[in-house]
């Protein structure tokens, strides 16, 4: 039986954002440590500093139950912030466009899962910087970035074709691509928070009249 064909693949090289050295007085300090330190774009606006994806990173988003569920099997490079009750795990750009063509080639197309992706054009919400203090609803990171390293060669992606198609033909293991093992994880585990919230919910009993 022939394996199945996997999701086209794109891929495009996007300068790295650079704030001023004479920034204008006023910046937003979280905005101003992200832009700095990292290189990140990021603005401010009334409801707080945000990042913007699909430059240097997408993001894959995930119940948080799942996601620490799973995090003992990602690489401990990649960053991972929680915002409430969500987990984002930071994927290499332009792994939001796989998303649904990877899910549906593993065969998690048609479940609902609560596994989304962010990247071009999209925004998340800064988490606080390593050290810094801020509020209880704020972003926070369980894993954060390293200031003065490139991001990029530890963020999942999807390398190649032929990796992606040599883990259908030896049924996973391994040697898949960081981004088809990630998504298959996630997947996975998703799939038994929703079974698990399901089973531990009280079932709702219509109400009795006399």
């Amino acid at each position: 039986m022939a394996a199945p064909t996997p999701p086209a693949t794109t891929a495009t090289t996007v300068p790295t954002p650079r704030r001023p050295l004479d920034a204008p007085a006023g910046t937003d300090p979280v905005q101003q440590w992200y832009e700095d330190a990292l290189g990140w774009a990021a603005t401010a606006g009334p409801e707080g500093v945000r990042l913007r994806t699909g430059l240097r990173f997408d993001v894959l988003e995930l119940p948080a139950d799942a996601g620490f569920a799973m995090l003992r099997r990602c690489d401990p490079r990649s960053p991972v912030a929680v915002r409430g009750e969500t987990m984002q795990l930071l994927v290499a750009a332009g792994s939001a466009d796989e998303l649904p063509g990877l899910l549906d080639w593993l065969e998690w197309g048609a479940l609902p899962l609560d596994l989304v992706g962010i990247g071009s054009g999209g925004f998340i919400d800064a988490p606080t910087p390593p050290g810094w203090s801020g509020s209880q609803e704020a972003a926070v990171w369980v894993r954060p970035p390293e200031p003065g390293r490139e991001m990029e060669p530890v963020l999942p992606a999807l390398t190649t074709l032929t990796a992606v198609s040599t883990w259908s033909v030896v049924g996973g293991g391994g040697g898949a691509p960081d981004l088809v093992r990630l998504v298959d994880t996630a997947a996975t585990h998703c799939h038994r928070a929703r079974l698990r919230r399901a089973y531990t919910e009280p079932t709702r009993q219509p109400l009795a009249f006399s």
